[in-house]
């Protein structure tokens, strides 16, 4: 939730983005290159780690820095590039090129937001402006490329919807080729009167395409044509969590028979047992994000699963932690194993190193992103005394070196 009152969505999210519409229709997208800035260790202990942002409380865009893969030591923060509130981020698997959603309600005099795409320097990791399109409705809060590198996917939180964008040989966007409008509502008439698309995601096959709804309830799923990055309805078209439950974000287990959903409204993850050839999710599951005692007011944001496929991991905004759950390897169920305080406020977004030793959780409210030591054999973190200061950082991404 890009709102400081986690619990207010649509009033929230509008207070938040109403702040830099003036910007983006000054068309204030160029990042600034950062001539001089340190080159890439070549000993091969440096991971690129870029970090999106709401761009409110000093913070300029997209920041970048190092993660030292054996001690957890984060160089210090650098502006990558300049762009309005790009709140989530999603790397091509060429790893030439970045894109951004920029988590507006206004674009070029229409009620949408936009995707920015940026050119990596593969030297320093500062990020060249190429071009930037329509996302196709307000609020676009979650993005991916597909797995061929062909499409960006994404979904528009305020205007309820999902689109794919084509990527040009150079890696810019073009105008979008697939879009579908959510319809529906559910039970909380203040947050969920109107779909509210939350996520967009693909199965490994890049087959099919999982959109977790919050207004609905549901996590739609479509087809997917990457040649033409067209998205039809499947059949069966969506899977249901509780009443209320909110779906927010929506990941698979390694082995691609398992899928989980964060639920931010009541606080849990729902676990699915899925169908690759029909992309079909049969709900299993649903486990609470929070300890048995807790009674305070809170909503969950991010989802992931452990490289090693063991462990899963949700971040809770308000409790200010990180709930660890272990994975049963045949079933795919949940078993709680404990919470981490993320040492900060509101932690929405973290990432998992791809070596899964590191986890770096990102504290929107209290503006640090801090370093825990992965246990291997528990999932428990440690902190590792490591932090990095970057205002509002609510996305985490890492780029994996080139063999």
């Amino acid at each position: 939730m890009a709102a400081h009152n986690l619990k207010s969505l649509t009033l929230g999210r509008a207070t938040l983005l109403t702040a830099t519409v003036a910007a983006c229709a000054a068309g204030a997208m160029m990042p600034t290159m950062r001539a001089g800035a340190a080159q890439p260790d070549t000993k091969g202990r440096k991971m690129l780690v870029y970090i999106g942002t709401y761009t409110q409380r000093g913070s300029e865009g997209i920041y970048r820095f190092q993660l030292d893969t054996e001690t957890g030591a984060l160089t210090a923060p650098m502006v990558a590039a300049k762009t309005p509130n790009p709140s989530f981020l999603a790397l091509h698997p060429s790893g030439r090129y970045l894109y951004a959603c920029n988590e507006t309600t206004s674009y070029q005099g229409t009620k949408s937001g936009s995707i920015s795409a940026f050119a990596v320097d593969p030297n320093t990791g500062d990020l060249t402006f190429l071009n930037q399109q329509s996302s196709r409705g307000g609020a676009p809060c979650h993005v991916v490329v597909d797995k061929l590198g062909k499409n960006v996917l994404v979904a528009n939180y305020v205007g309820g919807n999902v689109a794919s964008l084509p990527v040009q040989a150079d890696g810019k966007l073009g105008e979008a080729t697939g879009f579908v409008q959510h319809q529906g509502s559910s039970v909380n008439p203040r947050r969920q009167e109107s779909p509210h698309a939350h996520s967009i995601n693909l199965d490994a096959a890049n087959r099919f395409a999982f959109a977790a709804d919050l207004g609905l309830d549901k996590v739609l799923i479509y087809r997917f044509d990457s040649a033409t990055g067209n998205l039809t309805p499947n059949t069966p078209g969506y899977a249901s969590v509780d009443p209320g439950s909110g779906p927010r974000h929506f990941t698979f287990h390694p082995s691609g028979k398992f899928a989980y959903v964060i639920n931010e409204m009541l606080s849990t993850v729902t676990m699915f047992h899925y169908n690759a050839e029909k992309g079909a999710l049969d709900r299993i599951q649903a486990i609470t994000t929070l300890p048995d005692d807790f009674k305070g007011n809170t909503s969950t944001a991010e989802v992931q699963v452990h490289p090693s496929g063991k462990f899963l991991y949700g971040s809770n905004r308000g409790h200010d932690s990180i709930a660890i759950f272990t994975i049963d390897p045949s079933t795919g169920l949940l078993r709680k194993a404990g919470h981490q305080s993320t040492g900060g406020k509101t932690p929405r977004n973290f990432g998992i190193d791809p070596s899964g030793k590191f986890l770096l959780a990102a504290n929107q409210d209290s503006g640090t992103v801090n370093v825990f030591r992965i246990d291997a054999s528990t999932g428990a973190l440690t902190p590792t005394g490591h932090s990095a200061q970057v205002p509002m950082p609510v996305c985490v991404k890492f780029v994996t070196p080139a063999e």
